[in-house]
């Protein structure tokens, strides 16, 4: 069997940066990395909770953390940053604070700033958003990943993959199925390739999505 390895994972240090950028001594890591953790979910949920969207969609892409000594500055990636800027004028200040209050970060300041992306559904994380939603309004699946993959080449991406798992259409027996369009090559490291697994909980369980997206190329 072929064995399955991360794509972001597999390319961090050519194509691919890391979303953390800090520096601990090997006593004090694991702290940091659950702190990014937390962080990274207290925003999720934030938003939410705050976001009042038809799709469902949140439009978070990433969340990068970087810490100094004296200021952890946290960027948000998001798609739709003016939905979350409408429904609440105040919200990244009331984000800023709660935070703050949460991980009583005293001696350290924290600094919270939105970056839109341009092509929001060229994003794994926006378009498995938008298929779960999707399948949670009980849309077959085939139709949803076919949506998907319109939307993307909108966003002219060179390929995508989506795979969607589990009792599919509330079937008794659980299966797998995918659907590919463009090329996406996975065992080139210098194929830039963008990858989320995202979980949706329907009436009928747990499904799993899947999706590789190739941005550019070798």
């Amino acid at each position: 069997m072929g064995q399955k390895i991360n794509p972001i994972g597999f390319r961090l240090g050519t194509t691919q940066g890391h979303h953390s950028l800090w520096f601990a001594q090997p006593k004090n890591y694991s702290e940091g990395l659950q702190e990014d953790q937390k962080i990274r979910n207290y925003i999720k949920n934030y938003v939410q909770k705050n976001m009042k969207t038809s799709s469902g969609v949140e439009g978070i892409a990433h969340i990068e953390i970087q810490k100094r000594i004296d200021l952890i500055q946290i960027i948000i990636y998001m798609g739709f940053p003016k939905i979350l800027i409408e429904s609440r004028p105040r919200g990244i200040e009331e984000l800023q604070m709660n935070l703050q209050k949460e991980f009583n970060s005293v001696n350290r300041k924290l600094n919270i700033a939105i970056t839109r992306i341009e092509k929001p559904y060229g994003n794994p994380n926006i378009l498995a958003e938008f298929i779960a939603g999707q399948l949670k309004n009980r849309v077959s699946f085939r139709k949803a990943m076919k949506k998907a993959i319109e939307l993307t080449e909108q966003a002219d991406t060179k390929g995508i993959q989506v795979q969607i798992a589990g009792r599919i259409d509330g079937k008794e027996i659980a299966r797998v199925e995918w659907i590919r369009e463009g090329r996406v090559p996975l065992q080139t490291i210098r194929a830039k390739i963008d990858y989320c697994s995202y979980t949706v909980r329907t009436i009928y369980g747990v499904l799993g999505i899947k999706i590789w997206i190739f941005i550019d190329g070798e």
